[in-house]
């Protein structure tokens, strides 16, 4: 007598040969090796290019005729020296550092009390405004810059570092308050409870229960927030003048581009260099950073 296969049969010889096919080569080479490869090379050869350009002598720049365009035949250190010591470089580089720290720490302060107040404490229209600030973070910065460039000539702090720190939070805020409030979510209201009915105050369930547990989402706010504000040009075109108070973005551009005359071998170093620090700080948060993506608490 025989019998039919059970249900629950069929679902482990349907788990058994789930990823099966990836066992032969020709269909593993196509379904994860090429796109990998594309992607690695999509990714990485603008570092290389950046690289490579930055080592070349001012010779080989230009001159793909007589030299490799793709590797540097006699490499030098000059633009590297020239930017490093010749210019304002390492100056613009620590006043980008200074006001993406603080535009960043002011965001997050202002974004944890913003989505916490939304999403835990529950107040009539609390959805309405938290969209308002997802609409909010969709302003072209384009548009703002006039209106608050009238407010920084006021309080006399143009051309100087905290017209940067204070006008960063206008586009970092809506964001990270958005992404926050996610997250906030993801987190079971239980724990809340349990910490009301024990006689806590809404403070201490801030900082003893709410912050301990979105460690992942504040440093995934608080990355973005910093290269968001790394990046950023508009506004530091526009509120800093004097060569010393530059970011990197500007400085570069405006420093190293004379004219017609552009310094490539300085350019590309200048990019190269400025582009360490964020490439450093998501590699060492970078699980962090996945967890935030992926969720938060499990009830």
């Amino acid at each position: 007598m025989t019998y039919s296969a059970r249900p629950a049969d069929h679902a482990m010889d349907d788990e058994s040969v789930g990823m099966s096919y990836l066992n032969r080569a020709p269909r593993r080479l196509v379904t994860v090796y090429l796109p990998l490869a594309v992607f690695v090379f999509v990714l990485l050869f603008p570092f290389y290019w950046m690289t490579i350009t930055a080592l070349k002598p001012n010779d080989e720049l230009t001159n793909f005729r007589d030299f490799n365009p793709l590797w540097p035949e006699n490499p030098t250190l000059q633009h590297i020296r020239y930017l490093l010591f010749e210019t304002s470089y390492p100056g613009w580089l620590l006043n980008t550092m200074l006001v993406s720290l603080g535009s960043t720490i002011l965001s997050l302060i202002a974004s944890v009390l913003g989505a916490y107040a939304i999403e835990r404490i529950r107040f009539s229209g609390s959805r309405w405004i938290g969209l308002g600030i997802f609409l909010a973070y969709l302003v072209p910065p384009s548009i703002l810059f006039i209106p608050l460039a009238v407010m920084i000539f006021k309080f006399g702090i143009y051309d100087s570092k905290l017209a940067l720190i204070f006008t960063y939070p206008t586009f970092l805020i809506p964001f990270c308050t958005w992404l926050l409030m996610g997250y906030f979510r993801s987190i079971p209201y239980e724990l809340e409870e349990c910490a009301l009915v024990d006689g806590a105050s809404r403070w201490q369930i801030l900082t003893k229960i709410m912050l301990p547990l979105s460690v992942p989402g504040l440093i995934s706010a608080g990355i973005f927030a910093f290269t968001l504000s790394w990046n950023e040009f508009i506004y530091a075109l526009t509120f800093i003048q004097s060569s010393e108070n530059k970011t990197v973005p500007v400085g570069v551009l405006t420093e190293l581009v004379r004219g017609d005359v552009y310094e490539w071998g300085a350019l590309m170093a200048g990019a190269l260099l400025g582009s360490l620090p964020v490439v450093l700080l998501y590699s060492f948060f970078v699980d962090y950073y996945v967890s935030s993506m992926t969720g938060a608490v499990k009830e």
